[in-house]
């Protein structure tokens, strides 16, 4: 027998064999319902997967294609770089070939084809962007821009340009030879 204060329900009643039954019932249909979904679930992250891989491999191709293009165009620049500045140093040549040609110039003819040389030279070399340092007297002492060859004394300011003995030259900003200068000493 059943004790009537006693939590436990009777052996055989029926009404938790019901509910039993319909909580049974209604885990076996949620399982039903929930496998085919989850199913799809799967199968649509698989596919999402596979498309994102798919992406992955081609965009890493792409990549390494653009980098070799890049790597190809950087050789071919550093191969042709000087083109354009040799090309526009031919005339120099040109000239002074054809002063050589000429066997009884006076000097003064020599010198005119000098100086013509030069003014082609000159041009040449402002077109590739090779220009000039050629400091004025008076111009403050740069030592990225110049060379002191002596301390001399002076009437200008201290560290200043006194003469230049030798042109320099840049490219771009960049200094390809300082411009030999006297400077100003200390007074």
């Amino acid at each position: 027998m059943s004790d009537p204060t006693s939590n436990t329900p009777p052996a055989h009643d029926p009404n938790i064999l019901q509910s039993t039954e319909d909580l049974v019932a209604a885990m076996s249909a949620h399982e039903n319902d929930a496998l085919p979904r989850l199913q799809a679930e799967l199968s649509a992250l698989q596919a999402k997967s596979a498309d994102m891989a798919d992406q992955y491999l081609r965009a890493k191709a792409e990549a390494e294609n653009a980098r070799r293009r890049a790597e190809d165009e950087i050789s071919k620049t550093r191969k042709f770089a000087l083109e354009g500045f040799a090309e526009s140093l031919l005339p120099v040549a040109d000239s002074l070939e054809a002063g050589l040609v000429i066997k009884d110039a006076t000097a003064e003819q020599i010198r005119e084809g000098a100086q013509a040389t030069l003014r082609q030279l000159l041009a040449a070399l402002e077109r590739n962007k090779v220009l000039a340092i050629n400091p004025t007297a008076g111009t403050k002492f740069d030592p990225h821009q110049h060379q002191a060859i002596s301390v001399v004394p002076s009437e200008h300011e201290a560290n200043t340009v006194v003469s230049v003995l030798q042109k320099g030259y840049s490219i771009a900003d960049r200094v390809l030879r300082p411009a030999l200068v006297t400077v100003s000493a200390p007074k």
